[in-house]
């Protein structure tokens, strides 16, 4: 895994360039839909550097990373129809019905899906490509990555403007963990609330 340490410096090495919003923007647009590192780990340096930007950071990584959704999606819908022949007759188990199946919880769930990858650290661009294939409600999809994509960004931003460099390290290692207990709880609390309203 030396090229992914590698390619992780090479990423915080922008964080001291002149063009460091410029390649947080480029980050994040390329990690929605390919770029294995998340923006997340540029974002955290820019606002260690000059943490009175931290609301134009957040605000470029998000805005990015909506652009590389909708692209991530396009390539999900494009790339399906030319090969979901191909995966039809050579994938075992995996047949129109199976296709139908998964593509009804994701029409069903739209917005809970993108919005909980996009805020935790479930791979975005997963959900991306496969919202494209699935051709969910894209109004919907852009709703949800909008929501979860900007709460994680200007959340982490906004925690580094405050603490500094004393939250860096709860950021690396417990924000993750956060994120995820804050949407089990919070689509818990949904699906509690609509229980007890019948």
């Amino acid at each position: 895994m030396k090229w992914l340490r590698w390619l992780y410096d090479w990423v915080l090495s922008w964080a001291d360039s002149p063009f460091g919003v410029v390649a947080l923007a480029a980050l994040a647009f390329a990690e929605s839909s390919f770029f294995p590192i998340p923006p997340d780990v540029l974002l955290i340096a820019l606002c260690l550097g000059d943490r009175r930007k931290w609301a134009l950071f957040a605000g470029v990584c998000a805005a990015a990373s909506l652009v590389g959704g909708l692209a991530g999606y396009a390539i999900g819908w494009g790339v399906w129809a030319a090969v979901d022949q191909w995966f039809f007759a050579y994938v075992p188990g995996f047949t129109p019905e199976v296709y139908a199946q998964v593509s009804g919880l994701y029409q069903k769930y739209d917005f809970w899906i993108v919005f909980v990858a996009a805020f935790t650290p479930i791979p975005y661009k997963v959900i991306t490509i496969t919202a494209g294939v699935c051709q969910i409600n894209f109004v919907m999809f852009v709703i949800a990555s909008t929501v979860g994509r900007s709460a994680r960004f200007f959340l982490v931003a906004f925690l580094l403007y405050h603490f500094g460099e004393h939250i860096k390290d709860f950021i690396d290692k417990r924000f993750n963990l956060v994120t995820i207990v804050f949407v089990v709880l919070l689509i818990g609390g949904f699906f509690a609330l609509k229980w007890l309203g019948h």
